[in-house]
């Protein structure tokens, strides 16, 4: 089977639009200061507050990416010359006590390129996670998002606690990567193998606590979301203009239940089900890769593959494959091999988007002759961190604290905590739901056993009376933030709040799939306010064939 780290790095990591996913349930509480909508305290408070509030940025030239963001070059100018501009926000560490230590919040923007009357404002991203550094994302997918700045600034930043914004850290890269090896994380019994499981979780705690104890109370979202208007505010914004991907939706649903009169025009892509807890999003997720999988088979079968001669027979060559592949790693050219998580590294990565769909069918069955570098190489390149090193984003440097961050903002959101015991007797539901996906996804709900940090809640609270319309953006064959979730969260945000748009489509998130209906309707809603009925959907266009 395959093992929770094979999961966790491939699926729970933020790689843009195309590789980001989120498993957190989140929800503001008094931790975070104040009802929805106040300023978070007293009269003193709100002083504090102010000072915050009358701070100027200072934004300069981006220079290259810190290793802790994920290194690389420096970000380069755009093809009409506008050049990259980064800044550092201050703000309250803890928004309860604003009187208190303050935190650097690292953004970066592109201004506006076409008539300064036409422009909006700005409009912010968050492309998921969480964990992932918006600093170096934005630039890269920044060709998507060119005609949304005919009118908007583009502006993204480093969430509290990654990257260049007092980055989180824990076990040291190469410990953690040797401990990872050395443990089975779909332990098969109550042992020793359970054992080691657990102690690794609790010797990670132990090191985010001992290394960045004096952060970690404090990089959830309903902070991260405390921040957002915070930027709004200094931006020159009224409102606030945001494009959420993945994990960026929970966060624009947790804002806008802060801030209701403050959001402006929003879209949500790749809707986070807010009514889950840790262990039902993940059980979702095993669902939805299992269906994204199916679809992939059902392609397959359509090409002709020598996988099996119908979906059924692919899927369960698949699982046949892997479970070998645990027994007897397959040797590569290069001298090393390929096993089960690998190959499990690589569907999944693969099932992201339907366009790499054509190169995971060339790797399975290569591997069925006995030929296992096409899907190595596929699953380094879509696994590696969960950084998949694509053109528009380079794979993530070993420095990154990504995987830290997400386990730090994860388990600062999430109030469950469970047990081996729990996740075994939820396991044949998982098995169920997907052999290949599930018992992966089950033993990593125990990520957040130990955590130092009390969570806030079971899952978010998101609900928005008063606020405009919101653009819901779901994709029926989405793996990691199944379709589901896009109506439940127009359900809790409220009535007239979330406005469907459906795309019947593959791949995680709708719009960076380059569908025309899908851009066309983002856009019109985001440049010209228009919103599609809801309910409408957007057809895929036709997928070229894989031989």
């Amino acid at each position: 089977m395959p093992s929770a780290r094979a999961i966790s790095t491939a699926v729970l990591l933020s790689t843009a639009t195309l590789l980001s996913c989120s498993l957190t349930a989140c929800a503001p509480t008094e931790r975070g200061g104040g009802r929805a909508g106040d300023g978070g305290g007293t009269a003193t408070g709100a002083q504090d507050e102010n000072r915050f509030q009358k701070q100027t940025l200072n934004w300069k030239d981006c220079p290259a990416p810190a290793p802790v963001q994920g290194g690389g070059e420096a970000p380069a100018p755009l093809p009409d010359g506008t050049r990259w501009q980064c800044t550092t926000m201050q703000a309250p560490l803890d928004w309860k006590n604003p009187s208190g230590e303050s935190i650097g919040i690292e953004l970066i923007r592109a201004r506006a390129g076409g008539d300064t009357d036409d422009r909006i404002g700005s409009l912010l991203f968050n492309f998921g996670g969480p964990g992932g550094s918006g600093v170096t994302t934005l630039p890269g997918l920044a060709p998507d998002y060119e005609k949304l700045r005919s009118r908007y600034d583009l502006v993204s930043f480093d969430p509290r606690g990654v990257g260049n914004s007092r980055s989180v850290r824990c076990l040291d890269p190469d410990a953690a990567e040797e401990a990872e090896d050395e443990v089975d994380e779909t332990p098969d019994d109550d042992g020793d193998e359970t054992d080691a499981l657990v102690e690794l979780n609790r010797l990670t705690a132990a090191a985010c606590e001992k290394n960045s104890g004096d952060v970690l109370p404090y990089v959830g979202t309903t902070e991260a979301a405390r921040d957002l208007d915070l930027m709004r505010h200094l931006l020159g914004d009224e409102k606030l203009h945001y494009f959420g991907i993945s994990y960026g939706t929970q966060l624009g649903g947790v804002y806008a239940h802060l801030f209701p009169k403050n959001v402006g025009r929003a879209v949500l892509d790749g809707v986070v089900d807010p009514t889950h807890d840790m262990m039902e999003k993940a059980l979702g997720q095993a669902g939805g890769f299992q269906l994204a999988f199916e679809h992939f088979a059902d392609w397959c079968v359509e090409q002709r593959c020598t996988l099996g001669a119908d979906t059924e027979a692919v899927v369960a060559a698949a699982v046949e494959l892997e479970a070998g592949l645990d027994e007897a790693p397959l040797p590569t050219t290069d001298g090393s091999e390929l096993d089960g998580d690998e190959l499990v590294e690589a569907v999944v990565g693969s099932l992201y988007s339907q366009t790499l769909w054509p190169a995971l069918l060339v790797g399975l069955e290569a591997v069925t002759r006995g030929d296992g570098d096409v899907l190595r190489d596929l699953a380094e390149t879509l696994g590696q961190h969960g950084s998949g090193g694509t053109d528009d984003e380079p794979a993530e440097s070993d420095e990154s604290n990504e995987n830290d961050a997400f386990r730090a903002i994860t388990c600062d959101d999430s109030s469950d905590r469970y047990t081996p015991a729990d996740v075994r007797a939820r396991l044949p539901e998982f098995v169920e739901a997907s052999p290949l996906f599930g018992p992966g996804l089950a033993w990593s709900a125990l990520s957040c056993a130990g955590w130092p940090v009390p969570g806030e809640a079971e899952h978010p609270e998101v609900s928005a009376p008063g606020a405009p319309p919101i653009l819901l953006v779901g994709n029926t064959g989405d793996p990691a933030t199944p379709y589901a979730g896009a109506a439940r969260m127009a359900e809790r945000l409220g009535k007239g709040v979330g406005v469907e748009l459906t795309y019947d489509g593959e791949g995680h998130g709708a719009f960076g799939s380059g569908n025309p209906c899908v851009r066309d309707a983002v856009h019109a809603y985001l440049l010209d306010g228009r919103l599609p009925e809801s309910g409408e959907v957007c057809e895929p266009e036709p997928l070229p064939e894989g031989k």
